[in-house]
């Protein structure tokens, strides 16, 4: 199996140096690179090519969300970010993941909830802690005055799928509770993500919210 590759951003050393000792022990995560400010994470990533990137929120000189944007913007194949935060209300969080973050971490996480998250993240079939991206959604929703047109454009399978995804269930979660096969699922969420304009489940799940999509049934 090949390893799970990461990059680290965080500005505190010995943070870094203990997130490397807890995901280095794991036989299918590998570290391959550190950053100690947004501007060297993008750097890194961008030479590393890494599969997840796990994002501090404030740096110096570039912050993690504007690291995240820039990732995002400029690399045709990003890693899944994950951004670390001490405050998981805290609005760079929402910011974050407005940008296309995959999801957060609490710094406070233990360390089995760590390396959960990066393989959770990695598979990139579900959400990273739901409940919290959820909330953080509906709290920073914001007001239409119309639905936006992607709504009507949703059939009503890809609608299903798009409120079982925020309830963070994963694609052969999906299928089972749908009755189709798994490449039906991946079909619609494809559909979702294209229609909604996003890149990912956190994004959709976002853009769900902000619609007032998740209030319409």
């Amino acid at each position: 199996m090949t390893p799970v590759r990461i990059v680290l951003a965080d500005d505190e050393h010995m943070v870094r140096t203990a997130l490397r000792a807890i995901l280095s022990a794991e036989p299918d995560l590998e570290v391959v690179g550190e950053a100690a400010t947004g501007a060297q994470a993008v750097s890194a990533v961008r030479e590393l090519a890494p599969d997840v990137a796990l994002m501090d929120v404030r740096m110096p000189e570039v912050d993690g969300i504007r690291a995240t944007e820039q990732i995002l913007a400029t690399l045709d194949e990003p890693p899944r970010i994950i951004v670390v935060t001490t405050f998981e209300n805290d609005s760079y969080v929402y910011d974050a993941l407005r940008a296309g973050a995959a999801g957060f971490l609490l710094k406070r996480a233990d360390a089995d909830a760590l390396v959960q998250a990066v393989r959770l993240v990695a598979r990139s079939d579900t959400l990273l802690f739901p409940s919290a991206v959820r909330r953080l959604a509906a709290e920073h929703a914001c007001a239409y005055p119309a639905p936006p047109a992607w709504v009507a454009r949703l059939t009503g399978r890809e609608g299903e799928v798009l409120r079982l995804m925020a309830a963070g269930l994963t694609n052969a979660e999906i299928a089972g509770r749908m009755g189709v096969g798994p490449a039906t699922v991946k079909s619609h969420v494809a559909a979702v993500l294209a229609k909604t304009g996003t890149r990912d489940r956190t994004q959709a799940v976002i853009a769900a919210y902000e619609a007032g999509f998740m209030n319409n049934r």
